[in-house]
């Protein structure tokens, strides 16, 4: 596969007008310097399409693109439950989780810990962050965009992890979060755009020119690929054990990754106001509902159109060797997007990190100039830290999500249960907290080694239990934070307008009949 003429003018134009749009939609009027809240949370004025937008373009890049359609071609459209039940989550967060933050002006999670529990915790959970976003995360993102920028144009693979990550780190250097999000409804589109195009492409090939003649026939010859719900004797149910996916422990993961992270819940922080968090928050829920479609099923229309791939992560690429000229340049560029705007969050959400929670508590003294600055100096060395250490860390890695999944697994149980018992449970402390920090990561360690049978996903819904009661336990037997909880929760209304409960329970409605459609 190598790029026409036409396919790389396109890609040109599209990193010429994205950086220019980037710098553009960030200037200050009136020549006014930046802030700390400007650069970190955009003023705190963000729109709903800008929120909602900007949650799907931090979220989507290589490793979901080329990931998720290798498993639609391996294991079939099961894998959608990652993208269909975060559209569910996103809903919880938005009704139950948002309101705490904003009423309590929080600005980063590891500020809601200080406030709720304590210094400790803050600082525990801020270094793993920062471990978590540059040598995985980060890491990840650049090793698995240059592979795919290298199989399309062959590309030395170590020259296009370096392009990919200057250009993300340029392009979001000036102008902070605002650069990033105010920009990120045109990765989004280009993204569904582009994708859509491969989708079409690829069933009409089946179809020979229809669409739908060429998903139900996908859908005749293929029926196995489209079951939602695993039976145990299938080959993939270690991966997607049954219900499992529905009331297992993938609530878990999807909680702590939506409803806690940072680089996600930093663009829900930066609205205005709760009603247009909320706004957002539906939207991306929507869009999440959309991305199995213009992802998962090119993988599995691969099955018919080119069987007997050696790697099932082969299937996005070699469906990409279906489009035309011009079309392959769009699509191209599509994926560019999606690597750079994940790449351009994850390097934000560091630097906001690293200045809010480490630096300003050091130097309280400092001035907004300096905070914006220190900012920028953190966004190059993460970047700097990625590039190099993207290949030691991923390159004996077959599959990078894997890297990913085993990295964060030990710890996200823990995590969902210190913010879910800090925001609805005033008893919980600092012990408890810490405690199931601890008990997360030591727990999934002895699961893993005791029982390596047992799903992934049922070890996260276990060991979420085992930290959750351990975690209640301590705190009873402790002292109470008393003054040390800052956060208030007395106050917060839960109240969503009708905008927000229609468009729910439409998600919702998708859902169900996705579901009872593909059982």
């Amino acid at each position: 596969m190598r790029l026409s003429p036409l396919d790389i003018t396109i890609v040109l134009v599209y990193l010429t007008g994205i950086f220019v749009l980037a710098q553009v939609v960030s200037r200050e009027k009136g020549g006014r310097e930046k802030s700390a809240q400007d650069y970190f949370l955009a003023s705190r004025s963000l729109p709903w399409w800008a929120i909602g937008a900007s949650l799907i373009a931090a979220n989507i890049s290589a490793e979901q693109i080329i990931g998720m359609s290798g498993s639609g071609y391996a294991i079939g459209l099961a894998i959608a439950s990652y993208e269909w039940m975060a559209a569910l989550t996103l809903l919880i967060v938005g009704k139950w989780f948002l309101p705490i933050f904003l009423r309590n002006r929080i600005t980063t999670m590891p500020q809601f810990l200080e406030e709720r529990y304590g210094t400790r915790i803050r600082t525990v959970m801020a270094i793993f962050w920062l471990a978590l976003y540059v040598f995985v995360n980060l890491t990840s993102i650049l090793w698995l965009g240059s592979i795919a920028i290298a199989q399309v144009t062959g590309m030395d693979q170590m020259l296009a992890l370096v392009l990919l990550g200057a250009f993300a780190l340029f392009y979001q250097l000036y102008g902070g979060l605002k650069a990033v999000a105010l920009t990120d409804i045109v990765q989004v589109s280009l993204l569904v755009i582009g994708g859509m195009m491969v989708t079409v492409i690829t069933l009409s090939k089946i179809g020979d020119g229809s669409v739908v003649a060429g998903f139900t026939t996908l859908l005749a010859q293929e029926p196995g690929r489209f079951q939602m719900i695993l039976k145990p004797d299938n080959p993939f149910y270690k991966d997607l054990p049954g219900l499992s996916v529905l009331i297992g422990g993938l609530w878990i993961a999807n909680l702590s990754y939506w409803g806690f992270n940072q680089y996600i819940i930093q663009r829900a922080l930066a609205a205005k106001d709760v009603p247009e968090a909320q706004k957002g928050i539906v939207f991306a829920a929507f869009l999440k509902l959309l991305i199995p479609v213009i992802v998962v099923l090119p993988g599995i229309a691969a099955v018919m159109l080119a069987p007997g791939l050696e790697r099932p992560d082969e299937a996005y690429p070699t469906m990409m060797r279906l489009l035309p000229s011009g079309v392959l340049g769009l699509v191209f560029a599509a994926l560019i997007a999606a690597i750079v705007a994940s790449l351009a969050s994850k390097i934000n959400s560091v630097a906001t990190i690293f200045t809010l929670d480490f630096y300003a508590k050091r130097a309280p003294e400092a001035s907004q100039k300096r905070l914006v600055m220190v900012g920028r100096i953190t966004a190059i060395t993460a970047i700097v830290i990625g590039v190099l250490t993207a290949r030691p860390l991923l390159g004996g890695f077959d599959q990078g999500f894997q890297y990913i999944q085993e990295f964060t697994g030990f710890f996200t149980p823990g995590i969902v249960v210190i913010f879910f018992l800090g925001m609805f449970w005033k008893r919980a402390n600092e012990a408890g907290a810490l405690t199931a920090a601890i008990a997360s990561f030591v727990l999934s360690l002895v699961l893993k080694v005791a029982l390596p049978d047992v799903p992934f996903m049922n070890r996260i819904g276990l060991v979420f239990l085992l930290s959750l009661v351990l975690a209640i336990v301590v705190s009873l037997v402790t002292k109470a934070s008393g003054d040390r909880d800052r956060i208030q929760t007395r106050d917060v209304s839960y109240h969503t307008t009708p905008s927000f409960n229609v468009a729910a329970l439409a998600v919702v409605a998708i859902l169900t009949a996705l579901y009872v459609t593909f059982w």
